[in-house]
C-alpha cells in the first residue's frame, strides 16, 4: 500500500550547495539523501525544506550565516523552478493538498536557526512572505533568543517577542533543539499549536535532543506534532527499523488517537541512520514495518500525511482569528 510522505524536516539545502556551498547540486537526481526521482515513486509527497543556519558556521566555513542562508534559499527557489512539472513550493495546507490531487510534489520553507537573519523578529513578517512556514528559535547554540538542548538557558525578552511575532503571522513554532528551559517557555507563553519537526521520544533513547513524556503531551495538548527523526544518535544503540517504531509505538501510549505524531526525517542532516532506512525511498519501508507490527492503514496515514496538514490547518486558524 502507497502512503503520501510528508516530511517535516530535512537538510537538503545545506546539502545541495556542497563541500564549498558554492556549487549547488541537482535536486532532480543525486546521491544525497532526497531527490525529485525517488520522491515520484511515493504515493506523494510534501517536503519542509530547511534553512539551516548558525554562527559556528562562521568557524566551519569562513563565510557569514546571512550568506549561507541566502544561498540556500536560492538553491531550493532554482530547483522548484527548474522542475515545475513535478514539485512547486506550497504556501497554505490547502496549496499542499491541491498538489497531491493533481500528482504535485510540495516544497515548504521552514527555519532552523534564527542567525541567518540577525534573530530579528521584525524580519518574520517577511520571511512569511516568501514563503517560510515553520521556525525553529536556534540551533545547538545560545543565542540572543534563547538556550539550546546543549547549553540550556530559556528564551531572553526577544525570544519571547519572535514567538509571539510568529504565531501572529501563522508560523509554527519549532522546539526541535531547543533547552528544556526554553520549551517550558514556549508551553507556558503559546497561542498556538507547538511542533517538534524531527524530535524523538526521550524514553525510548534518552537524549537532550529528545523528547520527554510530559513534553511531548504538553505539544499535544497545544494541538501539535512530533516529527520522528532517522538521526541514529537519537534512535538508539546499533537502530534498526523496529527501534524506529519503538519511538513512534512509545508516542502513541501516550497519543492513542495517533493524531501528534508525524515524519521528520532530518534526512541529508544526519551522517548514520537505523539499519534499513537509506533515504527518501525508505519510507514506504517503514510504513510496512509499522502495520507489520500491527498499525492499521489510517494511523499510518495520519502520521504519513494527516497530521501534518492537520497541524498546518490549525496554524491557519490561530492566525486568522
Amino acid at each position: 500500500m502507497k502512503f503520501p510522505v510528508f516530511d517535516f524536516h530535512c537538510d537538503t539545502a545545506l546539502a545541495l550547495l556542497g563541500e564549498d556551498l558554492n556549487q549547488a547540486g541537482s535536486l532532480k537526481k543525486n546521491a544525497l539523501h532526497i531527490d525529485l526521482e525517488r520522491a515520484a515513486k511515493l504515493g506523494g509527497y510534501a517536503q519542509c525544506f530547511a534553512c539551516f543556519t548558525t554562527p559556528f558556521m562562521e568557524e566551519w566555513y569562513h563565510l557569514s550565516p546571512v550568506v549561507i542562508f541566502e544561498r540556500e534559499l536560492a538553491t531550493i527557489q532554482r530547483e522548484v523552478s527548474k522542475h515545475t512539472d513535478s514539485i512547486a513550493i506550497a504556501y497554505s495546507p490547502k496549496e499542499i493538498q491541491e498538489n497531491l490531487n493533481k500528482g504535485i510534489m510540495s516544497a515548504i520553507l521552514t527555519l532552523e536557526g534564527t542567525a541567518g537573519f540577525g534573530y530579528d523578529p521584525e524580519l518574520l513578517k517577511d520571511l512569511y512572505a516568501v514563503g517560510f512556514r515553520i521556525s525553529t528559535l536556534g540551533w545547538n547554540e545560545k543565542n540572543p533568543l534563547t538556550g539550546s538542548h546543549q547549553t540550556g538557558g530559556g528564551l531572553t525578552d526577544q525570544g519571547k517577542e519572535y514567538v509571539r511575532q510568529a504565531q501572529r503571522l501563522g508560523m509554527l513554532i519549532d522546539v526541535s533543539h531547543i533547552s528544556d528551559e526554553g520549551f517550558w517557555d514556549i508551553i507556558h507563553m503559546t497561542n498556538a499549536p507547538v511542533v517538534a519537526t524531527h524530535s524523538n521520544s526521550r524514553t525510548v533513547w534518552d537524549s537532550s535532543r529528545n523528547l520527554s513524556d510530559d513534553m511531548f503531551r504538553a505539544i499535544c495538548e497545544t494541538g501539535g506534532v512530533a516529527g520522528y527523526n532517522t538521526c541514529a544518535d537519537f534512535t538508539g544503540d546499533k537502530p534498526t527499523l523496529d527501534t524506529i517504531c519503538d519511538h513512534i509505538f512509545h508516542f502513541l501510549e501516550l497519543d492513542p488517537d495517533g493524531t501528534h505524531i508525524v515524519l521528520g526525517g532530518d534526512l541529508d542532516g544526519v551522517s548514520q541512520m537505523p539499519d534499513g532506512f537509506e533515504g527518501v525511498q525508505s519510507w514506504p519501508v517503514l510504513a510496512q514495518r509499522l502495520m507489520d507490527r500491527g498499525l492499521d492503514a489510517q494511523t499510518v496515514r495520519n502520521i504519513y500525511w494527516n497530521n501534518a496538514i492537520g497541524v498546518m490547518e490549525r496554524a491557519v486558524c490561530n492566525h486568522t482569528k
